[in-house]
């Protein structure tokens, strides 16, 4: 029989966390107390200390958190914020939101992440802050960035969604940048059932404003002295995610040896027929997703497919060229980089527990592709 390999399967992590997630679950209903309590208290100051930062505010989701933090730093109509057009849609949808406008930037070939050249390029007198994107669990160049950004006083907002656990230069995410988001969809390295986020910084003055902002900009309750959110993380939640936590570190190191494994047996079955994922020497890359780069990507995934493999394509058309960003005047070719990876990425199934005869296969696979050609 053909095999069937999932992009990502959380069963057998339930299996294992099912009896001590499900006290947990059954401790939060016993208590009856459901926002933001005693859970969500705990996982904020867990997640801020694992990143070397003073606060956690736990928002409902990774895209509230980054509407929430561009709300905390002042950013609105008139300001103009740099991001990389080669990532998920909330990142220039949360500056949008705010009545700002998203200036896309190229990003490193290499690495996939925003190229600093770039945004050196970019900066105009109405640049107010940059979100990096550490994406697929590598961080972006950080140093380089944050000496932009010191020179030009722009904030930092780190896009960390990918990225729990990575470092750069032995620094965490959130320890460069003036504040973070983590993103706890379920797919993430560290993923509740549900929607759930997270806002880290160790600036006590946005801290507190984004503790404001999420409960409708209200303080004392009932007293509302700017527009809000409701965004609040969700006790169930977070009682969940206090479960899985601790696990996180060696759920990455797991992540890395399928890597290597995979990167092992792509260069022995293809050789350069395929670009695997690139590391920088000074990071610690968590592996959210295994992506490489190929040619007639499209009819590889619909092979693959054929053959029992899930693969996803992140992200087959850039946000400058985006229908919904039409208004800003980007087009074909203003960032090359960015559209050549939009035609080449595609991430392989990754997950902790993937297994090694899983991984052979679906290297077979491609070797079994572009041996026909």
């Amino acid at each position: 029989m053909m095999k069937q390999i999932p992009m990502l399967d959380l069963t057998e992590q339930y299996a294992n966390l099912k009896e001590e997630i499900l006290t947990s679950l059954d401790q939060v209903m016993s208590k009856a107390h459901f926002i933001l309590g005693e859970n969500v208290k705990k996982l904020e100051r867990d997640v801020a200390e694992y990143s070397n930062a003073s606060h956690g505010i736990g928002v409902a989701n990774g895209s509230d958190a980054l509407n929430i933090a561009l709300m905390a730093c002042g950013v609105g109509p008139g300001d103009e914020v740099i991001v990389p057009s080669f990532t998920f849609f909330a990142t220039a949808g949360a500056v949008a939101r705010t009545g700002a406008t998203p200036v896309f930037v190229d990003i490193n070939p290499k690495t996939f992440n925003i190229c600093p050249e770039s945004i050196e390029k970019a900066i105009t007198s109405k640049t107010k802050a940059i979100i990096p994107v550490h994406l697929y669990g590598q961080m972006a160049d950080m140093d380089a960035i944050k000496a932009i950004a010191d020179q030009h006083n722009l904030y930092i907002i780190e896009d960390a969604a990918q990225a729990i656990g990575a470092e750069y230069k032995g620094k965490k995410v959130g320890e460069l940048g003036t504040l973070a988001c983590y993103s706890f969809f379920p797919t993430k390295n560290l993923g509740a059932y549900g929607d759930a986020g997270m806002i880290i910084t160790s600036d006590d003055e946005l801290a507190e404003k984004c503790r404001v902002i999420r409960v409708h900009g209200s303080k004392p309750k009932y007293y509302h002295h700017i527009l809000g959110y409701n965004s609040r993380l969700d006790e169930m939640q977070a009682a969940i995610l206090n479960v899985k936590f601790p696990h996180l570190n060696d759920w990455s190191k797991q992540r890395k040896e399928r890597a290597k494994t995979y990167t092992t047996l792509l260069k022995e079955a293809l050789g350069d027929q395929v670009v695997t994922p690139y590391e920088e020497e000074f990071n610690y890359h968590v592996y959210h997703q295994y992506t490489i780069r190929v040619e007639r990507r499209d009819e590889l995934q619909a092979f693959l497919k054929e053959n029992g493999v899930s693969t996803m394509v992140y992200y087959p058309q850039p946000l400058h060229l985006q229908p919904v960003f039409s208004y800003l005047g980007y087009k074909e070719g203003d960032l090359p980089e960015t559209e050549k990876a939009a035609k080449e990425a595609i991430s392989l199934p990754m997950f902790p527990e993937l297994k090694e005869e899983q991984q052979q296969y679906v290297v077979e696979k491609i070797k079994e592709f572009y041996s026909a050609k």
